[in-house]
């Protein structure tokens, strides 16, 4: 059965990746099929539903119960060629005829429960976000109009494989338990949607900055997020994963009034936001040891620190950055072109940077030990500041 994505899809890497739907969607439909069946008395295979994005889905409806006063049927997730965790599943939808007049919506089995202020949802409602809770109310409402029922609707979204899909998802971090939640603004999935990350970084800020925070801790990934754990005393479940998205990070952030935020992040991908790279991703751009390497230059380091710096981007940056680092706390009143130098004998080895002085300085090469490093590098600096041997001055 075609569902109305075969002409939807995007270019990522070269690929032609293919749209999928929500489940929201699914939400919605699975309540359509149910209603229908439900109010109408007739059987349905398939329903078609309008999605916010305009795009008219035709899905076929799974495992339909007639239980006396209730229907129940399911929707199965079609995310496209998105890595999605819920792609597949069933979304489940029960409606059920009532007394008293209204419908009411609610989630049921594997649909999370929110325990945190700051969702869109209440503490204790279902995690069924305003969109997708729109598009269900609106399709059972317009087939009670269709087949002029005037009594009342009870209406439960169930994911029995909810309650394990959740683990990997961002609820738990958000405070919504037992399951996953029904999303979607457009009803539709773009394959690696950038939008839809960043959306879920809005939602967690937007959450602590409720609780009060006002200076938020943002861990970009996982060696940030090891680093808050292993070595600070701050609060580690505070921390907010902004991934690449620094840029949209803080713009949101100011939005929202947050007074400030801490990055706690691996140099090796904070270093280019020294150049104003708000995403850190490395088809963005990739200048790591460029900018040392400026930056090195503008405080005295010569050519052959320059170029030794460069050389260190393929073979162990993160290691070279991890020293200027240290040597830098050790000693924080220390000069680049020393941090550099000092560095780089711990990476390549103090016989490396004595074999720099034999070729400039034979003599001093001779009469200072190679694992003298502070002589060693103080001879290097006097020739290469003075273009002197050091030997020949003393």
């Amino acid at each position: 059965m075609k569902n109305g994505l075969e002409d939807y899809y995007v270019i990522r890497g070269n690929k032609k990746m293919r749209f999928g739907y929500t489940t929201g969607s699914c939400a919605a439909a699975a309540c359509k099929g149910a209603a229908e069946i439900l109010l109408g008395g007739v059987m349905q295979k398939a329903v078609t539903l309008m999605t916010p994005k305009g795009i008219l889905l035709t899905l076929e409806l799974k495992d339909i119960r007639i239980e006396g006063n209730q229907v129940t049927c399911a929707i199965q997730k079609d995310a496209g060629d998105d890595p999605d965790t819920t792609n597949g599943i069933l979304v489940y939808a029960t409606v059920q005829k009532t007394k008293e007049p209204g419908i009411i919506l609610d989630g049921g089995v594997g649909v999370g429960r929110v325990t945190k202020a700051g969702l869109s949802q209440k503490i204790g409602e279902a995690a069924i976000n305003p969109v997708p809770k729109a598009m269900i109310l609106r399709e059972a409402t317009e087939i009670a109009e269709k087949y002029d029922y005037e009594g009342g609707l009870k209406i439960i979204i169930s994911v029995p494989e909810g309650v394990e899909i959740a683990k990997k998802t961002f609820n738990p971090r958000l405070g919504i338990v037992g399951g996953i939640s029904i999303l979607g603004t457009s009803g539709i999935v773009e394959p690696m949607s950038e939008a839809a990350l960043v959306q879920s970084i809005n939602v967690e800020m937007k959450q602590h900055f409720s609780q009060g925070e006002e200076y938020l801790l943002v861990t970009p990934g996982n060696y940030g997020a090891d680093y808050l754990r292993e070595h600070m005393d701050l609060p580690y479940e505070k921390n907010i994963k902004c991934s690449n998205y620094v840029g949209e990070t803080i713009d949101m952030a100011i939005d929202m009034g947050v007074k400030g935020i801490l990055f706690i992040a691996h140099i090796g991908k904070f270093v280019k936001v020294a150049a104003g790279i708000m995403n850190t991703h490395s088809r963005w751009a990739d200048c790591r040891m460029e900018l040392i390497s400026a930056h090195a230059a503008l405080h005295g380091a010569d050519r052959k620190t320059i170029e030794a710096l460069m050389q260190a981007a393929k073979t162990a940056y993160g290691s070279f950055f991890a020293r200027c680092a240290r040597l830098l706390r050790q000693n924080p009143a220390a000069q680049g072109k020393e941090i550099c130098q000092k560095a780089l004998a711990e990476e390549k080895g103090s016989t490396w940077l004595h074999e720099e002085l034999r070729k400039v300085d034979p003599e001093s090469a001779e009469a200072i030990h190679e694992n003298n490093v502070k002589r060693v590098i103080r001879a290097l600096e006097f020739y290469r500041l003075t273009g002197k041997r050091i030997s020949e001055h003393n």
